[in-house]
């Protein structure tokens, strides 16, 4: 027989898939993959309820329902200053990787490149390949994770099209500076180049840290498709709604991705996130005040087992360093055997990586209930402290 895509066909199980089928086979607590375990909003969740029974779930519109598209084109204006027209400047999708997916496919051709950071989001190097175009990868170092400026200048070229750039960051939970922005668009600038934003974490910041998208800066609002998520925003990550800002020229073809991809979405799920990014101020920050807290229990709890915690400016997750736990193995083998013996589960962070990665580190989703990241810390604790690691090494 003929054979099929060979470059989805040797893509392995996500790390995600196995690392949780595992933690539900051995009863751990689950602290992989990143999604909260309480339900949004309840005012949110009432209104996709009744609009299931309001004779309004036929097919909706290809770029989303007039209202969700206003209200992602009024918090653009609202969080951040940016005229967006609702009209021609929004696209609704089925979550942020489609978004993510339709907006290369609006971009690139094959043989372009795009400049892509690492440690990232595990879906955007297959798409990238997938198009025929060619990833240009540039690495951020911990525990700071600042941008190599020297490192991503020499990461574009005459055939680059696009950068791929994630603030606040998965895995890291970096949020990228002025001046790191400011850096980034005078090379899209020089090189006549776009920026697909994924900023899904955008109202997920800690410490004083803003999010600013790279579209406020002078010369990227016609350079920039900006990615939201409902999933995320309102802790509803089922719901699998995202929306696509960017200029009309370029939202126009990313309609034209997301009407071979999905179409559309379930129509009183966009109903009832139009209600939830019109809520106010308060939301917002309790959101972010809410995670900053539970951040520091988790990261406070792996520091006192003996965890070198690194700092998270925003997002879902903390990364955490293993090396003075005297573990005799990479992280893959860390995320299992804790999800094994200490029934808790992380993620390998060379996960994130192409090829050679750091392999002492572990990512840590800190968006469930306090009992449960304190039981979570619990048991770690009682593992490493009840036995010499080297005999609970022998026994993995």
């Amino acid at each position: 027989m003929k054979i099929p895509n060979l470059l989805l066909a040797n893509t392995g199980t996500t790390v995600f898939t196995v690392m949780s089928a595992l933690a539900a086979q051995h009863g751990s607590i689950n602290l992989g993959q990143g999604f909260p375990d309480t339900e949004g909003p309840q005012d949110v969740v009432q209104a996709a309820a009744d609009a299931l029974l309001d004779h309004r779930n036929q097919y909706p519109p290809l770029s989303g329902v007039p209202e969700l598209r206003q209200a992602v084109a009024h918090a653009n204006k609202r969080f951040y200053g940016l005229d967006i027209d609702a009209n021609t400047e929004v696209v609704v999708t089925s979550g942020a990787t489609e978004a993510i997916t339709a907006s290369l496919m609006a971009l690139l051709n094959p043989g372009d490149e795009v400049v892509l950071i690492e440690p990232l989001y595990d879906t955007y190097l297959p798409v990238v390949r997938l198009l025929g175009a060619i990833p240009r990868l540039v690495r951020l170092q911990p525990p700071k994770w600042e941008l190599p400026r020297a490192e991503l200048a020499a990461a574009f070229g005459p055939k680059t099209k696009a950068i791929l750039l994630n603030t606040p960051m998965n895995p890291t939970g970096k949020v990228f500076t002025a001046a790191e922005l400011a850096f980034i668009s005078d090379l899209l600038i020089r090189h006549d180049a776009y920026a697909i934003c994924d900023e899904v974490y955008e109202h997920l910041t800690f410490d004083g840290w803003r999010h600013i998208p790279l579209m406020t800066l002078p010369g990227m609002r016609e350079r920039c498709l900006r990615i939201g998520s409902a999933g995320k925003t309102f802790s509803l990550t089922g719901w699998k709604i995202g929306y696509v800002s960017g200029p009309a020229a370029l939202v126009g073809i990313v309609a034209k991705a997301h009407q071979n991809l999905t179409f559309t979405s379930a129509p009183n799920l966009q109903r009832a996130i139009a209600l939830g990014l019109a809520k106010d101020d308060d939301y917002f920050e309790a959101l972010a005040s809410t995670l900053a807290a539970r951040r520091d229990r988790l990261s406070e709890g792996l520091a006192k087992i003996g965890f070198d915690v690194l700092p998270a400016q925003g997002s879902y997750f903390i990364t955490a360093d293993f090396t003075p736990l005297g573990f005799a193995g990479d992280d893959v083998a860390f995320c299992r055997h804790i999800t094994e013996h200490a029934k808790v589960t992380a993620i390998p962070v060379s996960a994130f990586y192409e090829g050679d990665a750091p392999r002492h580190y572990a990512r840590f989703a800190f968006c469930k209930r306090p009992d449960i990241l304190d039981e979570a810390i619990t048991r770690l604790a009682h593992h490493f402290s009840a036995q010499p690691l080297t005999q609970t090494v022998r026994s993995a």
